[in-house]
């Protein structure tokens, strides 16, 4: 089992796409997982006041990560989401979601079940830390806020969708103070990971720098 853990828009669901490929690994995107459960939610028109509801509507829902032509999609419920949750909308919110004990603990489980048979890079928040805090391999990647707002909108303007750079830092920034100080499993550093600053690096130079440390240990074995 491979862990990638880090902020909002470090480059995690590449990376972890591109190092489960060259590795022949299941890629599992757990924060895919938590803006599936809140497309949702706001779908459904649950108040995110209310908590119960969120919760129990969590564990009343079929998440699948399959491939198709080559791409991996998220089918929530049977219905494929791939692109719904990737909104502005949804980014915005995931994090409070994501935040709640409830839904949480329920993740977890299912991420630990998903996880059973091994030969698998996780990515997501807390994967290095809570779900699997004995993986063989942990990375944390990380770059600074401006880099992660700068990839982010990128990412929206090539879907034709309009951005403000400024007001996706800003909600980058709420992201982060939500995910380090939230109550349960915050976003830290886990222990024995290797630390991997991306913000002048290329996705490519990243996915080699993890490629090569996997390579170097196993030697070692």
């Amino acid at each position: 089992i491979i862990t990638i853990d880090g902020p909002a828009g470090a480059g995690k669901s590449s990376i972890a796409r591109m190092v489960s490929h060259h590795l022949g690994y299941r890629y599992i995107d757990t924060g895919a997982m938590y803006r599936a459960i809140t497309w949702k939610v706001i779908q459904s028109r649950v108040k995110l006041t209310d908590q119960e509801r969120i919760v129990r509507l969590t564990r009343n829902t079929k998440i699948e990560f399959k491939e198709t032509d080559g791409l991996p999609r998220v089918l929530l419920d049977g219905k494929d989401v791939t692109n719904a949750i990737r909104t502005a909308r949804v980014s915005e919110n995931t994090s409070f979601i994501a935040a709640l004990p409830g839904v949480r603990q329920c993740m977890v489980e299912i991420q630990r079940e998903v996880g059973k048979e091994g030969g698998m890079v996780m990515e997501g928040r807390d994967i290095g830390t809570v779900v699997f805090p004995d993986a063989e391999y942990k990375f944390y990647l990380d770059a600074t806020v401006q880099e992660r707002a700068l990839r982010r909108w990128k990412e929206l303007v090539a879907k034709g969708e309009k951005a403000d750079l400024k007001q996706i830092e800003d909600s980058i920034r709420r992201r982060d103070r939500r995910d380090r100080t939230r109550g349960l499993n915050p976003l830290v550093i886990p222990k024995g990971a290797i630390i991997i600053d991306s913000t002048k690096m290329s996705i490519k130079e990243v996915v080699e720098f993890i490629l090569e440390h996997i390579d170097e240990s196993e030697k070692r074995l």
